[in-house]
């Protein structure tokens, strides 16, 4: 059954994604079958293993050269520090609870759940401790995480 929802949310995301990329243009009818045993799991560079990815369509690592769609995992506990990206990132949560901490405020999304974070937008993300996380996430170009260095604190 957790398979079974997983599978469906994935779809559903994808779907979504497809659908406002590809609106007024025709799509393709050739099936694109997945099961979770023959995903391609790759550790994302520079992150020891903490962060993996498998790719669906596209990859998540191309350097702009188009869409993309992939399985991330976290392990629990890891944090991705302050930073934005250059471009909307839509993201459901399979397993596990992601957090984003936006202006000060954190909120949890557990498995389930669903959130798109503007381009730009500054935050501070990542795995909760507990169970790791397993993320469904879509693009246009590639994925980028863009470092920010906190604002200094005000002296008085």
């Amino acid at each position: 059954m957790k398979n079974t929802f997983a599978l469906l949310l994935a779809s559903l995301a994808l779907t979504l994604g497809s659908t406002s990329a590809n609106a007024g243009k025709p799509v393709p009818r050739t099936l694109i079958s997945l099961p979770a045993e023959q995903l391609h799991w790759q550790d994302v560079p520079g992150t020891n293993g903490a962060v993996s990815y498998a790719n669906t369509l596209g990859n998540i690592l191309s350097d702009g050269k188009g869409f993309y769609s992939a399985f991330v995992k976290f392990k629990s506990g890891t944090d991705n520090g302050l930073h934005k990206h250059t471009q909307a990132l839509p993201t459901v949560v399979l397993a596990g609870t992601f957090y984003a901490n936006i202006n000060g405020t954190r909120t949890e999304y557990p498995a389930g759940s669903f959130y798109k974070l503007p381009a730009g937008l500054v935050h501070e993300s990542g795995c909760a401790t507990g169970d790791d996380c397993l993320l469904f996430q879509y693009q246009d170009n590639n994925f980028d995480l863009v470092p920010v260095k906190p604002s200094p604190e005000p002296t008085t």
